[in-house]
């Protein structure tokens, strides 16, 4: 009887070994369409820190250039990525934009000092 319990409680837990749970595992910067929203040409780059955080990279070969890259995996599913990527002039100010969040109207239109 004995000889047969072990073999029995593994054929058990054999339908179990494939059910492992995955964390979601979100990294990078969180950035919201309304916080893209708030940007405006000219910014500083204080200013821009302030709306959206410290940006995950800063190119090293081009130091106007900022980074917001955000990926958030759940469970098995695929990963999602979105993308923001900063430009700045030489005299710190914002410049453009681009990536996965949809432009403000009023980007184009320079910051009033």
């Amino acid at each position: 009887m004995k000889r047969l319990l072990l073999p029995a409680l593994m054929l058990m837990a054999l339908p179990l070994a494939g059910c492992v749970y995955r964390m979601d595992v979100p990294q990078g910067n969180y950035v919201e369409q309304k916080q893209v929203s708030l940007l405006r040409v000219g910014m500083t780059r204080e200013q821009v820190r302030y709306v959206l955080g410290s940006p995950v990279t800063v190119n090293p070969f081009r130091d106007d250039e900022w980074d917001y890259i955000y990926v958030e995996r759940h469970g098995w599913d695929d990963p999602i990525q979105k993308n923001l990527f900063l430009t700045f002039t030489s005299d710190g100010r914002l410049s453009s934009m681009r990536g996965d969040f949809e432009k403000p109207s009023t980007f184009s239109t320079p910051l009033s000092d």
